[in-house]
């Protein structure tokens, strides 16, 4: 794997990004509440590398990974590929946007036509764009190939007649038809049995290697985004609470929120196992999340300042690449475990 993304321009850089949706209530519809799925994000992607997005169901995981191809639009804040901004009025259109930009799901079948033969899946996108359609679907071959299934057996067939493990392959090649540059996995191997898993994210690393891609990897197991991640960007309630290099995410991990969720990683060592949850209860309404740092409802450290202040991501001191957004490690903070401003 990569180290920490370098070089003076990342691939993809997001700043500030906010996506709310409105809740309608009444006779006339009106607008009587607002989920805050995604608040305030901001992340960068550096060429070649893998950042890993993890968190609770409701974190606001899946939201992001469709903002970042723009099957939502956001409400705020920007995105920026390979130095051009995207959007609207942006420097690059929603169309050329996912020419270089792909997403994997992770429903299999409902993400895939029923009614189209496997090679017209994979070669539908390129067409689109201007492939021929014979070079589409000789480029539908090719990338089956890439991906483990010999097209002269898998190109007439249709999604019911495949596996779980060779539907997402196929959306996999479906992704990679348009060759992009990054590739945005939403939760691509959760719902595929152990080993069928292994195998596929043997395929990722494969194909990143091969293929020279970026890719933003969004899961709920810790484990897999350890195996394939060089960075990872811890999320809760919408909004990020810890991001660093994969190292030190998994060996020192600094937010309390992260620590409850590594202590959490099954293990076989009884010597690791726990008697008591390193978390407890739900995460808040994210219709109405708490003020301040919005973990303090579940937080063994929350004091006065807390609930006040919401505390910005910071570097750690041993490693500014490693930033973390909790009071107790920001210097004057005013929270009793915080250092003295200056130390």
């Amino acid at each position: 794997m990569n180290a920490m993304a370098t070089g003076p321009a990342p691939l993809l850089a997001v700043t500030d990004l906010r996506k709310y949706f409105p809740i309608t209530g009444g006779v006339l519809q009106r607008r009587v509440a607002t989920v805050q799925a995604v608040d305030d994000i901001s992340f960068t992607v550096g060429r070649g590398e893998t950042l890993g997005i993890v968190g609770e169901s409701g974190c606001g995981k899946s939201t992001t990974a469709r903002l970042l191809v723009q099957l939502l639009k956001p409400d705020s804040g920007s995105i920026v590929f390979d130095g051009m901004l995207v959007g609207e009025n942006g420097d690059i259109s929603t169309r050329d946007l996912r020419r270089n930009v792909q997403m994997v799901f992770q429903d299999s079948y409902s993400s895939l036509n029923p009614r189209l033969p496997i090679e017209d899946t994979i070669a539908f996108g390129p067409s689109v764009h201007g492939v021929p359609v014979a070079q589409a679907k000789q480029r539908a071959r090719d990338i089956l190939a890439k991906v483990g299934l010999d097209p002269n057996q898998f190109i007439r067939r249709y999604p019911h007649e495949l596996s779980g493990g060779q539907r997402q392959r196929i959306n996999i090649a479906r992704a990679l038809a348009l060759e992009p540059r990054l590739v945005v996995l939403d939760e691509p191997v959760s719902a595929l049995d152990k080993s069928v898993e292994a195998q596929v994210l043997n395929l990722l690393v494969d194909l990143k290697s091969d293929l020279d891609l970026t890719y933003v990897f969004i899961s709920h197991d810790l484990n897999v985004v350890q195996y394939l991640s060089d960075r990872v960007l811890v999320m809760y309630l919408g909004k990020a609470v810890e991001i660093g290099p994969v190292e030190a995410i998994y060996g020192r991990p600094q937010h309390p929120y992260t620590r409850a969720l590594l202590s959490a990683m099954p293990s076989m060592d009884p010597d690791r196992r726990l008697e008591q949850a390193p978390i407890t209860g739900d995460p808040p309404n994210p219709i109405n999340p708490p003020s301040g740092c919005r973990f303090r409802t579940r937080c063994p450290h929350a004091e006065d300042v807390c609930a006040r202040i919401e505390p910005r991501l910071a570097g750690a001191p041993e490693d500014g690449a490693h930033r973390i957004a909790c009071h107790m490690l920001i210097a004057g903070s005013g929270h009793s475990a915080a250092p003295a401003q200056g130390a």
